[in-house]
């Protein structure tokens, strides 16, 4: 009987954390949840740089700049367009493999800076539910809202676990105005610690690759570092 009651004794406590952690959602458990403030900076600081590419997976662009990111060793953010997402759930599954990061850019692109936080939250649950079809151990740790019209949308985003990324550079690679261009305003307005906004999505985006091609090995000689984007503002 003494023997029954020590191990009881052992048990319980056991038993009570087990059913707290049981409790407990996931990503509570590993991360700091998220705030309302939008990021535009990366998570070390200092003479850093965090690539993000909105509006795909794009069947001819994303394979083309995963190739490119692989080659050079480098850890972007996408900003995936949950229509895209389901259209080429393979490509979301390639971008979660290969170790980037996943940001939810809504369902179908809608500006959302009138909607009420309810029109908000179910097109932010139904593009996680997109990216979660394709990859069901997804983390999304981001939202960004389409056209940078924010709305509400950052207090319904952080509700969700997911905090509200910006920018503090963007390119204008949708015009295209030429690889050139492109690698000019990269090199001339890119600052330290800064979120740049491309595009992966969207059209044709050989000039984004061709341009990232170009100015990552002339950062990394700079001096620069990838890095992520903050995780709370």
């Amino acid at each position: 009987m003494a023997a029954a009651r020590t191990l009881t004794y052992l048990l319980v406590p056991l038993l009570v954390v087990g059913a707290t952690m049981a409790a407990t959602p996931a990503h509570a458990q590993r991360h700091a949840p998220a705030t309302p403030v939008i990021v535009d900076s990366t998570r070390d600081g200092g003479r850093t740089v965090s690539l993000t590419f909105d509006d795909g997976p794009d069947p001819q662009n994303t394979p083309r700049l995963l190739n490119l990111l692989r080659r050079t060793h480098v850890r972007a953010v996408f900003c995936l367009w949950g229509d895209h997402v389901r259209e080429n759930p393979g490509l979301v599954r390639r971008i979660a493999a290969e170790g980037h990061i996943l940001c939810n850019h809504s369902a179908h692109h809608d500006d959302m800076s009138t909607w009420t936080p309810d029109a908000i939250r179910a097109d932010l649950l139904e593009t996680n539910a997109a990216i979660r079809e394709a990859v069901p151990w997804a983390r999304i740790p981001y939202f960004r809202a389409p056209f940078g019209a924010w709305g509400v949308s950052p207090d319904v985003a952080a509700e969700l676990g997911m905090q509200p990324l910006g920018w503090r550079l963007a390119i204008g690679d949708w015009e295209p105005p030429g690889t050139d261009v492109l690698v000019e305003r990269i090199l001339t307005g890119l600052t330290e610690g800064a979120v740049v906004l491309m595009h992966d999505g969207g059209g044709d985006r050989t000039q984004t690759i061709e341009a990232v091609a170009a100015v990552v090995p002339r950062l990394r000689a700079d001096g620069w570092r990838f890095s992520v984007p903050a995780r709370r503002g």
